[in-house]
């Protein structure tokens, strides 16, 4: 077989595995293979964001024996390079025969017939997954550094991003593990968001800063500990700007990847209370020099100080939300999130509409806690790059427990209670080890 043949080969490569060397060693079989390494975006859009991203996985590919080019493939299906570089053949494992992916094979084959390409498929390697060894990887461990940068490689590969609340290590489990497929797509949650509401309500403790910065941030070590995913902290109002550097230093060498800071000044209070008449709005110029303070303390460039604008909270109009983020996105503010307690969107995509002329690149961020109707994919037409579900977690929990509590009391034993319970078995299985 002449060696100037090219030979297309379509990988994700996450992880190498002796599978892949397979693949590879029957390919160079039949010519130069050109890899088709499937990108960041594409992956994140259809099963996850890859363990480490395009430029890494491209540079370990290209080192292999026989490999002369690695090509971007911007989609999972195949066909689109196969129609652009022509391969005289294309290799590809025997897995893909039935299932999801056959749509992919009969594209793959529509389009080698049209020029006389052909398919050599080679038996699929038994015993070995990609996304078994990810998976086995994230559960040994993670390092700080590679959680934070977790939030901007999301932004730049997916359309939207999805934060679920976390108040404990076992929702933070329950959070991670959670997924729901359909047409081939996984759909999961892609990060935490701690909130100030709910960690102060699981202590016992009103939802006005009163419970300890460090009290918090020993919360999330815990989360930490047994998950992988990226983690947005609500920082409340900042406080006193004279902690700024010291929260900001503590916040980033975990390894949490953004903090939410309010545009509130004096005693902190939720903005979902009804009658916010004694809640204060910041300076806009007082609470930019917040985020200036912030973005020098900050040493990676991958943490993230993010603006909450509570104008509309407030009963301000548009214009003065607008007039906010020019100011905070001057003072350095790495995104904006825009908050609302009404019952409708039309607020918040006024804003957006007129905030991503301004700032098309510049993440933004929403709550639908009282807009609850708003699907993500309009969302995501409307500019937002993150949706946070900000209080369901703990909002779950507390009915449960207190229906349980009550069946007992009522009937002076626990039997009744059986059908509202997660079986212990259940229980036993879902944390690793036990």
């Amino acid at each position: 077989m002449k060696k100037n043949k090219i030979v297309y080969i379509g990988l994700s490569a996450d992880t190498v595995h002796h599978g892949h060397m397979k693949l590879i060693e029957k390919a160079r079989h039949y010519g130069d293979i050109l890899i088709g390494l499937i990108t960041d975006k594409a992956l994140a859009e259809f099963k996850r964001l890859p363990y480490l991203n395009y430029e890494q996985r491209k540079k370990i590919l290209i080192n292999l024996k026989g490999v002369k080019k690695v090509v971007p493939q911007n989609q999972n299906d195949y066909s689109s390079n196969i129609r652009k570089y022509k391969p005289d053949f294309m290799v590809h494992g025997d897995d893909w025969k039935s299932g999801f992916e056959s749509r992919y094979r009969r594209n793959c084959l529509r389009e080698l017939k049209k020029y006389g390409g052909k398919l050599v498929e080679v038996p699929h390697t038994k015993g070995i997954s990609s996304a078994a060894l990810i998976n086995h990887l994230n559960n040994v461990s993670t390092t700080p550094d590679i959680r934070r940068g977790l939030l901007r490689r999301l932004i730049d590969s997916k359309k939207i991003s999805r934060f679920l609340e976390t108040h404990s290590p076992i929702s933070a489990i329950i959070a991670q593990n959670t997924e729901y497929s359909k047409n081939g797509k996984k759909y999961g949650f892609d990060g935490f968001w701690s909130s100030s509401l709910t960690d102060s309500t699981a202590m016992g403790k009103p939802d006005n800063e009163s419970l300890e910065n460090s009290q918090r941030l020993l919360g999330i070590n815990q989360i930490f500990d047994v998950t992988n995913k990226p983690l947005i902290f609500d920082g409340d109002t900042g406080g006193q700007i004279d902690h700024l550097d010291m929260k900001i230093k503590s916040m980033e060498r975990l390894g949490i990847s953004a903090v939410i800071f309010e545009d509130k000044t004096g005693l902190k209070q939720n903005s979902l209370f009804q009658n916010t008449s004694n809640q204060l709005q910041e300076n806009k110029n007082k609470f930019a020099e917040k985020i200036s303070i912030c973005k020098k303390a900050k040493r990676n460039d991958d943490f993230m100080i993010i603006a909450r604008i509570e104008s509309f909270i407030l009963g301000k109009k548009t214009q003065d939300a607008i007039d906010r983020a020019n100011t905070y996105i001057d003072a350095g503010a790495d995104g904006i999130m825009i908050h609302s307690k009404a019952k409708h969107p039309n607020e918040i995509f006024d804003f957006s509409k007129k905030f991503k002329k301004n700032f098309p690149n510049t993440p933004l961020v929403c709550v639908p806690s009282t807009y609850n109707q708003v699907k993500e994919s309009l969302l995501i037409e409307k500019g937002f790059n993150i949706v946070i579900y900000a209080n369901h977690m703990l909002r779950a929990a507390y009915p449960a427990m207190q229906k349980v509590a009550l069946k007992i009391l009522q009937n002076g034993r626990s039997k009744e209670t059986n059908k509202y319970l997660y079986p212990i078995k259940n229980i036993l299985e879902l944390i690793p080890g036990k």
